[in-house]
């Protein structure tokens, strides 16, 4: 991850309902028991022999969103099919979660405006404030903090399982999304914020600045105190064409480069999980200090990653999800090979699928992108 050059080619992939698949389970299983989810990701890890591995990757388990009473999210088995993975229900524009004229009172505080009126509005059981509470209202709090605190402490167990089952280590600690990414998932909606980007950009502009110590103080709150292990940083709807270069370059970058030199100053890594395409804006992050970040390709040219910031960070990615759900176990063979020779020569180079893989994945092919690894992969 420093960019270096290891004995072997690491391999690290984000299995998600792809573990439910590999070990007999349904999305349901896995989404309702984070237990079996654990259980599924040490399976994987241990018969697959991989270096890291998320603890688990169905990072919604959805005891805790039922028990604070969310609605933005469709759950296997009760909403879905007990075979599909779970799903994000985005508001339409006019039922957004935060309203266009309310950005004052997000920019004068974050935190309070998150509590005080984006809460009650994504749950079906907070009261909104100044409204009589509830006996469901009171309840969602003692109930979704137990889950919580059941939840995020059983990750310690979790790690330290895979570290002695499998010698297998976990891929990121802590989380980061964003500011703008934060209005256009959770906020605005999408198609919430191009609107504002359009009619009221300043205000675009200074929300995302004042959720800057915010996320930064979430990201550094949750990462590995021994700094071995990156910050994970999901990347949305800020790149073309989601957005025009205009705005990433005027609100998405200048908001997003202080938060990720504040982290590295701390001796923290943060891994870029540029999902999508997000070639445009390589020269950006070149601006970013060496080693300061892994950079992880989905649907981009891996070769013009390389070309252009390999010299200065490790990548990880690229070998492309449909092929690991449509393709051959040798066109999976060859397609690693070639990524381990055209990116992988002189290290600095992880294996992993381009995105987060679901249980459309076929095993064969799995095995087939871990086998060629360990083959062609070694210095």
């Amino acid at each position: 991850m420093r960019n270096e050059k290891p004995d072997m080619v690491p391999i690290r992939p984000f299995v998600a309902e792809f573990t439910a698949k590999y070990a007999g389970y349904t999305c349901q299983d896995v989404t309702q028991d984070f237990e079996k989810a654990f259980a599924a990701a040490r399976k994987c890890a241990a018969d697959f022999d991989w270096d890291a591995v998320v603890g688990n990757m169905v990072y919604v388990w959805s005891g805790l969103t039922q028990a604070i009473g969310l609605t933005y999210y469709a759950v296997p088995g009760v909403g879905l099919s007990p075979d599909v993975g779970f799903q994000y229900a985005e508001p339409s524009e006019d039922k957004s979660f935060m309203k266009p004229d309310e950005y004052d009172q997000l920019i004068e505080d974050p935190t309070g405006f998150l509590f005080n009126v984006w809460l009650p509005r994504v749950s079906a059981d907070i009261s909104p404030m100044g409204q009589p509470t509830s006996f469901r209202n009171n309840l969602s709090f003692l109930k979704g903090g137990m889950a919580m605190l059941n939840y995020f402490n059983a990750f310690g167990r979790q790690n330290e399982l895979l570290r002695k089952e499998s010698g297998t280590v976990s891929a990121i600690s802590g989380i980061l999304k964003a500011p703008m990414d934060i209005l256009a998932d959770k906020l605005r909606g999408y198609l919430g914020l191009l609107t504002d980007l359009q009619e009221q950009p300043e205000k675009v502009l200074a929300a995302c600045e004042a959720l800057v110590p915010h996320l930064t103080s979430v990201a550094l709150g949750g990462a590995d105190p021994a700094k071995n292990v990156p910050i994970g940083f999901w990347m949305h709807r800020g790149c073309v064409p989601f957005v025009s270069k205009k705005h990433f370059y005027n609100i998405y970058w200048p908001t997003l480069k202080p938060i990720i030199q504040k982290i590295w100053s701390t001796g923290h890594q943060v891994l870029f999980y540029a999902e999508g395409n997000w070639n445009p804006h390589l020269d950006a992050f070149a601006e970013l200090p060496d080693a300061s970040i892994v950079y992880h390709v989905d649907n981009a040219d891996i070769l013009e990653v390389h070309r252009k910031i390999g010299h200065k960070f490790c990548i990880s990615g690229g070998v492309p999800n449909w092929l690991l759900s449509t393709g051959t176990p040798e066109e999976v063979r060859e397609c690693c090979k070639k990524i381990i020779k055209d990116v992988a020569g002189e290290g600095g180079y992880i294996m992993d699928a381009s995105a987060i893989v679901q249980d459309d994945a076929k095993i064969e092919n799995i095995r087939a992108m871990t086998d060629a690894t360990r083959e062609y992969g070694v210095y």
